[in-house]
């Protein structure tokens, strides 16, 4: 009975230590910066411009200023809903399917955009966030 309670108190501290992984899905927010999105295609990495990200705002994807802030949602899971248009993934017919964070730490923060085009194709881009 000892051991089973020693085990079961070890497991639960090992999961307080590493309750804070995955913090910023929790807050619900991704790590502040500007994020380069690309996409492979054709054997290379094309960049798709920077999304800016500031608490729960995001603007771009853009090559140039600043554009204007939308607000974004993200569930414990990591996926994003984002609340306004978001650069090419948004116009001329094209859609995005899904967003996914896939790292959600301050220096390698990441999402994967699943962009659906106006044929039916689906194009994934990832987005980075750059050293400051």
């Amino acid at each position: 009975m000892m051991r089973c309670l020693t085990l079961l108190f070890s497991f639960m501290a090992a999961g307080l230590a590493t309750g804070n992984a995955h913090a910023a899905i929790v807050d619900g927010t991704l790590p502040d910066g500007s994020y380069r999105c690309e996409v492979y295609l054709l054997g290379a990495f094309v960049s798709l411009g920077d999304m800016k990200i500031k608490g729960r705002v995001y603007s771009g994807p853009t090559y140039g200023p600043v554009m204007q802030g939308y607000n974004y949602e993200m569930d414990n899971n990591g996926e994003i809903s984002w609340l306004g248009p978001v650069g090419g993934f948004t116009s001329g017919g094209n859609g995005i399917s899904l967003t996914q964070v896939t790292a959600d730490g301050p220096t390698d923060a990441s999402f994967d955009i699943v962009m659906r085009q106006p044929d039916g194709a689906f194009s994934a881009a990832t987005c980075t966030i750059r050293e400051p």
